[in-house]
């Protein structure tokens, strides 16, 4: 078998720096994205966008109006992560003490609308690095589900 670069491990505990995204896959097709904070006495912290009731695991077509920005302890939200800082190579990553740290702390606790089509927990975490908001997990559900939907559609099946 050969090597599987590092920035692809999962499980693998890499080394983080303060305004890594984290990615947690959730599932086949979907996951969760931080940004890694830092530690506080010792235990690494991730901020997230998340809903604010904890009993809203599926948000109703695809929307929570009561999320959040919050920081949690980076396993708290899955042993399985890594780092994705998928946009370095198009997009500069803003500085993480002048910039990504203070809009962080100033996003805590205030209500975000979170939708998963133009703002889900990727949007947020590019926005706090690059400046930009962009989800290649629903870019990839617009280039390959949406054609075969498409297709279901005018054969009147769907």
């Amino acid at each position: 078998t050969g090597l599987v670069p590092s920035c692809l491990q999962i499980n693998s505990r890499p080394k983080l720096f303060p305004g890594d995204i984290v990615e947690y896959p959730r599932n086949k097709y979907f996951s969760h994205f931080g940004i890694y904070f830092g530690e506080r006495d010792g235990v690494p912290y991730v901020a997230h966008l998340t809903c604010r009731d904890a009993d809203t695991k599926i948000p109703l077509f695809g929307r929570a109006l009561r999320s959040e920005v919050k920081l949690d302890p980076l396993e708290l939200l899955g042993n399985k992560y890594k780092v994705n800082n998928m946009l370095d190579g198009s997009h500069s990553p803003r500085d993480f003490h002048s910039v990504v740290k203070p809009a962080i702390e100033d996003m805590l606790g205030r209500e975000v609308t979170f939708d998963i089509l133009f703002h889900n927990s990727e949007h947020q975490a590019t926005l706090f690095r690059y400046g930009i908001k962009k989800s290649q997990q629903i870019e990839l559900v617009y280039e390959h589900i949406m054609p075969s939907w498409k297709k279901l559609f005018e054969e009147k099946k769907l």
